[in-house]
């Protein structure tokens, strides 16, 4: 028998991960910081690394600018696919064999299995004080750490959107994601990477609290967190010659040590009090020849205020303040729970990584090792971190979503005056 025109309206379609409801823009405003942070980065970390990468590699000036470009490149692909997916799917969509197991299960998953590879097969990219922290697979190379924070993400939004109301109990809302946690930070603090258990922490801190969390309960183990971590690193400070008794004694006096442990530190300082107002010009750096390190990773921002000076640099800092007020306000705005928990956690991650790596080149805390988005480089880093901008406006899409469609609204009241006037024996 022939179906018929209302049985063919009622049959289920098959699932798009790209359909969503495309009632809302993305938000322009976002989409427009991410590209000027992204061109800028790459333009500066090009002029900040010219010197190291001439000098390394065999008189390539280009060579980190060459291969960001390339990582700009499928990190702007990976924007534009997450832009176009419906954000929903990291949680409704499930896998063919384990069924039970959505993608949000699976990133976190896989983000475990990472951090233990890296452990077994890591290499320290020729430093970093023998820290395991990159995987080589063939021409890739990987920060299993950066595929973690977004994993972490996804995760607990789909985990505390899931607990709902159980949030507000000490079990589910502190010990559960307490352990859920601390996986991560005890695999990547076997790697030796202080500064993303830093991170990976504080962007948990910040969804647990707006998760829903008992906030007495936060501020307890708020309060003995912070106690534990002030002991430990009071104790560590008194050890002589230990990582961060040297990185203390650098930040209260970067000038003690040039030629040793106070180098980065000290030339840091020079770099962005030699950029005066308006800077040295473009390229006329004079501290990236050799004599601050890292110009092309966690300081490049001295090489900024060197070239630019303090009015290019404070341009720079208010965009990075403008994505992330438009961050908050896409989560704030956001008619979900899961959707504006994600939101809180990737604007969180900038916010933290901007924050402290200002606060690192200008020695107002000491040396963490902490990258700025979109400026250092790095192939796994800029890559997650515009995989995560394609994310965040996809969100920004539900940002103003009426809460019914305005057919479904006037049909709603009219099946309620019908209700009103329909005769109770009736």
């Amino acid at each position: 028998m022939a179906a018929t025109k209302t049985e063919k309206k009622k049959r289920p379609a098959v699932p798009n991960p790209f359909s969503g409801d495309r009632r809302g823009d993305i938000s322009l405003s976002f989409f427009a910081y991410v590209m000027i942070l992204l061109v800028v980065g790459i333009v500066m970390m090009s002029s900040a690394s010219y010197a190291w990468a001439y000098s390394e590699h065999g008189g390539d000036g280009l060579y980190y600018a060459k291969n960001q470009a390339k990582n700009a490149v499928i990190g702007f692909v990976a924007m534009i696919f997450f832009m176009k997916m419906d954000y929903h799917n990291f949680k409704n969509l499930k896998l063919p064999v384990l069924k039970k197991l959505n993608i949000a299960g699976l990133l976190y998953i896989i983000g475990g299995i990472l951090l233990i590879a890296v452990l077994l097969i890591g290499n320290d990219e020729g430093g970093s004080m023998g820290a395991r922290r990159w995987i080589d697979i063939g021409p890739l190379n990987l920060q299993p750490s950066e595929v973690a924070k977004l994993a972490l993400i996804i995760f607990f939004a789909y985990s505390m959107e899931r607990d709902g109301q159980k949030m507000n109990t000490f079990t589910t809302g502190i010990i559960k994601y307490a352990v859920i946690l601390g996986v991560y930070v005890l695999l990547i603090a076997l790697e030796k990477h202080i500064s993303g258990i830093i991170l990976i922490g504080t962007i948990a801190v910040a969804m647990i609290l707006c998760g829903g969390v008992n906030k007495k309960h936060f501020l307890a183990l708020g309060a003995g967190a912070l106690g534990f971590a002030i002991a430990y690193i009071s104790w560590q400070a008194q050890i002589p010659g230990s990582y961060v008794a040297v990185r203390i004694k650098s930040w209260q006096n970067p000038f003690a040590d040039k030629l040793g442990d106070t180098w980065q530190t000290a030339n840091s300082l020079i770099a962005i009090g030699s950029g005066g107002l308006f800077g040295l010009g473009l390229g006329n750096s004079r501290q990236k020849y050799l004599y601050l390190p890292e110009t092309k990773n966690d300081f490049v921002f001295p090489i900024v205020c060197e070239e630019l000076g303090f009015v290019g640099a404070l341009a720079i800092i208010i965009v990075f303040f403008l994505l992330i007020v438009e961050g908050y306000s896409i989560a704030v705005r956001c008619k979900d729970r899961f959707g504006m928990l994600i939101a809180v956690g990737i604007t969180t991650q900038i916010g933290i990584q901007t924050v402290l790596n200002l606060a690192v080149v200008s020695n107002l805390i000491p040396n963490t090792g902490i990258s700025l988005p979109f400026f250092s480089y790095g192939g796994t880093a800029l890559i997650m971190q515009l995989a995560e901008m394609g994310i965040m406006l996809n969100i920004s899409q539900h940002r103003y979503y009426p809460d019914e469609k305005p057919k479904e609204k006037k049909k709603k009241k009219q099946r309620e005056k019908e209700q009103i006037a329909e005769p109770k024996g009736a």
